[in-house]
């Protein structure tokens, strides 16, 4: 398979309060992939944004879709930034000339969640509120997931910045539960929080305690129960022995 070239064209959309800059490094071709290598610059190390790729073969209309690297949302701003594309994956024994065009904007996730850590414990059987900050206005359908499976979701919700999950009891305790919020006009933007534990109620520990406390109790009332009182004389419990006649 033989590709050619012609042009990369970069379309970086503006922002006024900070200064953007991109610049193209290198195209190579390796292989049935091509690599882009690019710096993106930007005073504020802390934005994100969204990059896409494009080629001549669909005008420009839409997206490639077999990519991977620094390519999507929450892309970083720094130097030597790589998207490669797999040509072959996406076009099939494509042979010809090729332009490719690199676009960018400001990434704002439809929400950034607050309050979940990777050390965030959630009890079953409680209520908990998640709160996020939101990216736009738009509704949004909030998701509980354990190991990427749905447990609820509720949509059509506003997406002020908080939401009351509540955890059944009889939830199963373990590490691998999100949440994942979705903008209800763009099944694209989405925001997924880290892993976060459900754990008991009442520790376990805490369950066992009690019990051994009052089993405690009854042992000490059998053993100070049941015997009456010693025969004067005898302060041992034991029985006494009546004297023998003398020989």
């Amino acid at each position: 398979m033989r590709v050619q070239l012609l042009s990369i064209l970069l379309l970086l959309f503006p922002f006024c309060a900070f200064a953007q800059k991109v610049t193209i490094k290198r195209v190579e071709l390796a292989g049935e992939k091509i690599i882009v290598h690019y710096d993106l610059e930007d005073s504020n190390p802390n934005n994100e944004y969204q990059i896409m790729l494009y080629s001549s073969q669909s005008n420009f209309n839409t997206a490639l879709t077999k990519v991977k690297g620094d390519v999507g949302n929450e892309v970083k701003p720094g130097s030597d930034r790589k998207i490669e594309w797999s040509i072959r994956e996406e076009l099939g024994p494509y042979k010809g000339r090729l332009s490719l065009e690199v676009r960018g904007k400001q990434f704002v996730p439809v929400a950034k969640f607050t309050n979940i850590k990777a050390t965030t414990k959630m009890k079953r059987g409680k209520n908990h509120t998640i709160t996020w900050k939101p990216g736009n206005s738009n509704p949004v359908t909030v998701e509980f997931l354990n190991g990427g499976q749905q447990i609820n979701a509720v949509a059509n919700q506003p997406n002020n910045g908080s939401y009351t999950l509540f955890i059944s009891k009889h939830q199963s305790k373990g590490k691998d539960y999100i949440i994942r919020i979705t903008d209800s006009r763009n099944s694209q933007d989405v925001a997924i929080s880290q892993p976060f534990a459900v754990t008991p109620k009442i520790p376990l520990l805490l369950k066992i305690v009690p019990v051994l406390a009052i089993g405690g109790v009854a042992v000490a009332l059998a053993g100070s129960g049941g015997g009456g009182d010693n025969p004067p004389g005898n302060t041992n419990g034991e029985i006494p022995v009546p004297d023998l006649p003398g020989n």
